[in-house]
């Protein structure tokens, strides 16, 4: 267990306060994305914002092809330049980087002195993808975090929270992306107490800890104060699962503990139930109601958040736009059609990542065909492509159920 976790990065938003707007490293080249990057409605999506994101995104593509002479070729092999950019429906004509290509390259649009932090999306086994942040990449992802939270009445500065992590407890130079968002994600209520669910122990392992974790939450019962849940589902599932095959008692948590979770279930999709289901579940061994259960989707390549509406849809925020593509051609398909999630955003400098074909299938959806109040379109995760030998972090998880 760990108390008072330190962050290098202050709270920038609270409650009813102004936000502070971050500063980017060269303005005369860069002002569009620094303009559009400093939206501060995360779901108000409207014409002038359209326009702003093709400004940015012609700004952000000379800015790479200036920078680094691998997206300079790949511009000029697929016959683009930032100009071929007019509208919106122009976007699926930026060239795209496969998110596997970070894990056998590092490519860069700055100096190796100007990473701000170095994360990767697997464990210590398998490929990992290398993904290099300056200052105002990282920063920019993380203002839309603090913005999505705030929209969802996730920020509590006067109220302390107990925190359980289904994620792997921190060692020295342990810069794995899942874990490092988990932990960032505490700041948005002052830290109680901390609990980790996968425990470090030693040599770069980590140990699934059940009874640890059941434990810790009769423990934070018992404290009623709040309670934050963050991390990998299938964790909190098997912990959820356990309590039920014992038959015991369910826990009742304060009424404004949260569960946010994230990493998916690749690599144990035996053990994948409904999210309905999952969601009872959690509903019914820990008190937490139904809309304050969340999923949230996003990648060490593509840090944009995308984060669960009150009903359970991963809805697309202002500062990107999402492109589904033919599994066989790799050409735009319409919507309520399976294809590859193509993510498009102006917002990192660091690398050339602003168009990344992802391994995960998906299918979006008109922002009407969903209930609550959100307007923009959303997307469903229906399947992930890839091998055995591409392991991400989730999947590196998983194992440790296995050997449970």
């Amino acid at each position: 267990m760990a108390k008072g976790l330190n962050y290098s990065g202050k709270i920038i938003l609270t409650m009813g306060a102004k936000l502070e707007k971050l500063e980017i490293f060269d303005r005369e080249r860069l002002g569009k994305v620094w303009e559009f990057c400093m939206l501060e409605k995360p779901y108000s999506v409207n014409p002038d914002t359209d326009r702003l994101f093709i400004d940015a995104l012609q700004e952000v593509i000379a800015w790479h092809q200036h920078q680094s002479n691998f997206y300079e070729k790949l511009l000029i092999k697929n016959q683009f330049s930032k100009d071929t950019l007019q509208s919106i429906l122009d976007i699926h004509k930026i060239p795209f980087i496969f998110a596997n290509f970070f894990k056998k390259y590092e490519v860069l649009s700055i100096d190796k002195k100007d990473v701000f932090l170095h994360l990767t999306s697997s464990g210590t086994t398998g490929q990992k993808s290398q993904i290099f942040f300056d200052e105002w990449s990282i920063k920019s992802a993380q203002r839309m975090v603090d913005l999505i939270f705030n929209y969802y009445g996730w920020i509590t500065p006067h109220q302390k929270c107990n925190y359980l992590l289904y994620t792997y407890e921190p060692e020295k130079n342990f810069n794995l992306g899942t874990s490092y968002t988990d932990n960032f994600l505490c700041k948005y209520a002052p830290i109680n107490e901390v609990s980790y669910a996968l425990k470090n122990v030693g040599d770069g392992e980590h140990k699934f800890d059940l009874f640890g974790c059941i434990e810790v939450l009769q423990k934070y019962e018992e404290a009623q104060l709040p309670v934050r849940i963050f991390g990998f589902p299938a964790f909190l599932y098997f912990t959820l699962e356990h309590m039920k095959k014992i038959k015991m008692p369910p826990i009742k948590l304060h009424k404004e503990s949260l569960v946010f979770l994230g990493g998916g279930w690749k690599g144990h999709q035996d053990k994948v139930i409904e999210k309905k289901d999952f969601y009872d579940l959690a509903g019914e061994y820990l008190n937490i109601p139904d809309e304050r259960l969340r999923d949230g989707f996003g990648s060490v390549e593509h840090c944009i958040p995308y984060i669960e509406c009150k009903s359970h849809h991963f809805h697309v925020p202002v500062w990107s736009q999402i492109i589904i593509r033919d599994v066989k051609t790799l050409k735009p398909l319409g919507p309520d059609q399976v294809g590859y999630l193509n993510f498009i955003s102006p917002y990192i400098t660091s690398v050339p990542a602003n168009s990344v074909l992802m391994g995960d299938l998906a299918i979006l959806h008109a922002g009407s065909d969903c209930p609550c109040e959100l307007e923009t379109p959303w997307f469903d995760i229906v399947g992930r492509a890839g091998t055995s030998k591409n392991k991400s972090c989730a999947m590196k998880a998983s194992e440790l159920l296995n050997k449970f």
